[in-house]
């Protein structure tokens, strides 16, 4: 892996990022010293630091986390999300080509449904976008949700950063089927992109889900099937009809699996990076993005104490006294954090 000269500041753009390694975090070896080595060029330090976030505990997400966030900040990250079946690992394979095409660097991290008897990633959309597996400027790296809600797995924004840290000029998120729950991306990207196509009863889906207003960029694939026209219509009446707002979200059609369309879809994603950072969204964006994260890692927290606490008696005899009528349940979720706070006390 190419990366900048230590001390650069900015990546290179083009930087070959390396895929080879195997993956696994290396036994003893701390965070500091493998992020030292992703920004030497090592070519098994983004694999290892990614399998470190994903499969390591709290401790090693923290160092991992920790070391890398000096070092960030510089990636344009793509979130995509969609129904299954729309042509999301396609769409994801063509934005490569032309992100490649303008001598780009591209790190793919493609959330997959999680096995149900490994609990690893099913490693569809990976298989699908084998066209650039030999591409020494692509990293594609396949993560498992585990469960987790939002289309994203828990360790994504980790994964991001690392490879934001490694030199990717772009980073793209692909996010499993979405639904109600599933607009996590919009949270982690600095442009999100909704894919859809004819047939699948998205435009109303999409009226549902209030994904919406998480949507920078509409894109309908599949634009050579009927239908496609009247779907892209329902969205821009749709979008007509919302609030207003200093960005006009466009309605790109395209048709992947031939590329067309492609060009102005890229387009559409660099007026809004400039949009974004003309705007000072961009900064405000990535802020609530950094406020999010410490909020999800203070609830994790505390979930883990107030469950240390479930397991004993506390919680036991808190419920009794709940069912019998003896206490009210906002009384007991009193007493319960109460337990937690004497233990920091």
């Amino acid at each position: 892996m190419k990366l900048p000269p230590e001390g650069s500041g900015e990546p290179q753009g083009g930087a070959p990022v390396d895929r080879e390694g195997s993956g696994e975090p290396q036994g003893g070896a701390p965070v500091d010293r493998l992020v030292e080595r992703l920004r030497a060029g090592d070519k098994r330090a983004v694999a290892r630091l990614i399998s470190w976030v994903e499969d390591g505990d709290r401790d090693q997400l923290r160092d991992a986390a920790e070391a890398l966030n000096p070092v960030t900040g510089r990636a344009q990250v793509i979130g995509l999300t969609g129904s299954p079946g729309v042509g999301k690992s396609t769409l994801a394979g063509v934005l490569v080509a032309a992100y490649r095409a303008q001598g780009l660097t591209v790190g793919v991290l493609a959330v997959d449904p999680s096995s149900p008897f490994t609990g690893g990633a099913l490693l569809g959309d990976r298989v699908r976008m084998q066209a650039h597996a030999l591409d020494e400027g692509v990293y594609i790296r396949s993560m498992a949700t585990r469960g987790h809600l939002g289309g994203l797995a828990w360790a994504t924004p980790q994964a991001v950063r690392v490879l934001d840290a490694a030199g990717c000029d772009v980073v793209l998120v692909e996010t499993v089927g979405v639904g109600q729950a599933e607009v996590e991306v919009a949270g982690l990207a600095d442009t999100t992109l909704v894919a859809l196509a004819p047939g699948f009863g998205d435009a109303v889906q999409v009226a549902k889900a209030g994904i919406l207003e998480v949507a920078d960029v509409f894109v309908v694939n599949k634009a050579d099937r009927d239908g496609a026209e009247v779907v892209a219509r329902d969205l821009r009446q749709m979008l007509h009809l919302g609030e207003a707002s200093p960005w006009q979200v466009p309605v790109v059609l395209t048709v992947a699996e031939r590329g067309d369309g492609v060009d102005k879809l890229v387009g559409a994603i660099a007026a809004h990076r400039d949009h974004l950072a003309s705007s000072g969204e961009l900064e405000r964006r990535r802020r609530r993005r950094a406020g999010r994260e410490v909020e999800e890692i203070a609830l994790a927290d505390l979930r883990a104490e107030l469950g240390e606490l479930g397991r004993g008696e506390a919680l036991d005899t808190l419920a009794e006294q709940v069912a019998a009528g003896k206490l009210g349940p906002y009384s007991a979720a009193d007493q319960l954090l109460a337990g937690v706070r004497g233990d920091r006390g």
